[in-house]
């Protein structure tokens, strides 16, 4: 599939969670447009064409440190896409203190640190900034098995619309709401081949997602074609997900 041109040469991204699945994809996205990249995580790792940064961006502390380390890299700072997140199935009744604060400090804090720190050096740019915030349908739709995680995306999705209106005219701030997205960590929940092809097949346009489809969508956002667009959720389903209530419309087998 032939895919739009975005050129961000001279432009410095920061990427969080970018050493696999979906931040992977937008780290490669961001490089290949010609973007300086500064990606982070946890655990050290080895991410093609990027700087790395060990850090847990749950931590206001270490969450300034990744952006300060941009800016002493390369100079500035253009984008922030805040791609850290996700969540184990546990249901709610099942799900400790200890477990929802981990979650929600993952899906909806980190941004909101990552954020701050990327407006402070964005607001002082004559060219502003964007930043693209990686929600989720879990935000927009019931999360039964990640509760904290679907409350936590829903937040995210309204501050978003907030920082858009605080920051702006200097900073744009924009949201990804990914459905159905297929990665290498995730094939295992969904039951291997098979179940990935049942899921696949709820979904309109065929498939399930990928990372570069959600790249795409940040590189678009985080652009000059997106200019007058902030305040935005994108979602990539894939055209949704099949009701739940038309199972009881189809006729019972031999009717």
């Amino acid at each position: 599939m032939a895919q739009p041109t975005f050129d961000f040469n001279g432009r410095v991204v920061v990427v969080t969670g970018g050493s696999r699945g979906i931040g992977a994809g937008i780290v490669a996205a961001f490089v290949a447009a010609g973007a300086q990249a500064v990606t982070c995580g946890r655990n050290e790792a080895e991410v093609p064409g990027a700087v790395f940064v060990p850090a847990d961006v749950r931590q206001p502390d270490q969450a300034e440190r990744v952006i300060a380390t941009a800016v002493e890299r390369f100079g500035r700072l253009d984008v922030l896409i805040n791609n850290a997140g996700g969540s184990p199935r546990v249901m709610a009744e099942d799900s400790s203190p200890r477990f929802i604060e981990a979650i929600v400090g993952l899906n909806l804090l980190a941004p909101f640190y990552c954020a701050q720190a990327a407006h402070r050096v964005m607001a002082d740019q004559e060219d502003g900034g964007a930043i693209v915030n990686v929600a989720s349908v879990s935000g927009l739709r019931p999360s039964p098995g990640t509760a904290a995680y679907g409350a936590a995306k829903a937040g995210l999705i309204n501050l978003t619309t907030t920082l858009a209106v605080e920051w702006g005219p200097r900073v744009r701030v924009n949201a990804v709401s990914g459905g159905l997205i297929r990665t290498d960590a995730g094939d295992g929940h969904y039951g291997g081949e098979e179940g990935l092809a049942r899921m696949a097949a709820t979904v309109p346009l065929g498939r399930m997602g990928t990372p570069d489809d959600v790249a795409q969508a940040c590189l678009f956002l985080a652009g000059p074609s997106a200019a007058y667009i902030s305040g935005a959720n994108l979602v990539i389903h894939g055209g949704g997900e099949w009701p739940a209530f038309h199972a009881g419309l189809e006729e019972p087998a031999g009717s």
